[in-house]
């Protein structure tokens, strides 16, 4: 049973450690450590390593395989195909010999390259090719990162032609089959490496994977799927969005043929306010009040986003106190609202009048 597998005794690879995974790992798990691997590893790369690859390349013929999987996790190592080959039952010199019943060792990049990214032009995970992202900055008000905006952007982009819809065929022409893979819609190519015979098996470019070519190309986008034109895009910012975060809309960058439109990121810039500043759910302000509203308690009119507040100031406060506004600061999803956080500052009077010194005096006297 995967997942209560036995110790690896001496003399004897561990497969998952090789690959970097737990013994619970699912087969997507293995497929996926592999590629990473392999495509660092990759002799003919620069980050090549011709050992660590055959060794790689030995723990997912066992691990990838589930017959073979369940045999090396109760035994050990596999019985199934290939005989006295190692702990894993993998034959390595066969595959140097052009091995595996002698059909070399075939990769297939259009499903490799969903795990090498980069490297091979990788698409989203699901087999297809896909368009570029597109990155743009929008700057936001202080309440508009608060309360959340609509804003419309004109992008000019490769889009999906509305005469074809993206097939890049003229409507109601006839298909025929390409002759360059003869309908497969796969190109195999075969060479020779330093580690023996490697088959890769690629889209073909003439059909672009299809296995077809329209008898007539569409005249809007000449056979290309796709068009390049100005196209207005409405961006809803959410409430309390922060400085310097990204917003994702899947499918609204780059449009490419028989493929997945790539992403648009909007990256997030907020103004400065004059007096408020954020802190997490709440927002924080200064008041400075006189030495007499401290003493004897007032009314003071604070201006926050949502317009003027009356703020009562309490008998005997003191400087460095804090008020709460609730539900004035930052909205939390549904009518949930963080608060609006007040400091009070105390202005002391720096030269006093003649008359005020006087009562100031007799206040001493009081002892206050």
């Amino acid at each position: 049973m995967l997942g209560l597998a036995h110790p690896i005794s001496n003399g004897m690879k561990d497969y998952y450690q090789i690959l970097g995974i737990e013994r619970t790992a699912s087969h997507d798990d293995v497929k996926k450590a592999f590629r990473k691997l392999a495509s660092k590893y990759h002799p003919d790369k620069k980050t090549g390593d011709e050992a660590k690859f055959k060794e790689i390349s030995e723990a997912y013929a066992v691990l990838g395989d589930e017959k073979k999987r369940a045999e090396y996790d109760a035994y050990g190592r596999s019985f199934s195909g290939g005989g006295g080959a190692g702990a894993g039952g993998f034959d390595w010199s066969q595959f140097q010999q052009g091995g595996f019943g002698g059909q070399g060792f075939e990769f297939d990049l259009g499903d490799l390259m969903n795990g090498f990214g980069d490297i091979f032009g990788g698409g989203r995970g699901n087999g297809k090719a896909r368009g570029r992202d597109i990155s743009i900055d929008i700057e936001l008000s202080f309440k508009e990162s608060i309360f959340g905006v609509t804003r419309k952007v004109l992008l000019t982009k490769n889009t999906t032609c509305d005469t074809c819809k993206g097939s890049g065929a003229a409507p109601n022409t006839e298909k025929t089959t390409c002759t360059h893979c003869n309908g497969n819609g796969k190109i195999r190519e075969t060479r020779q490496s330093i580690l023996g015979t490697f088959t890769t098996v690629r889209p073909c470019e003439h059909c672009d994977g299809t296995g077809s070519i329209p008898k007539e190309k569409c005249q809007s986008c000449h056979g290309r799927g796709i068009t390049r034109k100005e196209e207005e895009i409405e961006i809803k910012i959410p409430a309390g969005i922060e400085h310097g975060e990204m917003v994702r809309m899947t499918g609204r960058g780059e449009a490419i043929k028989n493929g997945t439109s790539g992403d648009l990121y909007i990256k997030i810039h907020v103004a400065k306010h004059g007096t408020l500043v954020r802190d997490g759910a709440n927002l924080r302000t200064n008041l400075t009040i006189k030495v007499t509203d401290a003493l004897l308690g007032a009314s003071y009119t604070l201006e926050t986003l949502d317009g003027q507040v009356k703020l009562t100031i309490p008998a005997g406060i003191k400087a460095g106190e804090i008020l709460r506004v609730k539900g004035k600061g930052v909205p939390q999803g549904g009518s949930s609202r963080g608060d609006l956080m007040v400091k009070i500052a105390i202005d002391t009077p720096q030269k006093l009048s003649r008359n005020a010194r006087k009562l100031v005096e007799e206040l001493r006297n009081e002892g206050i």
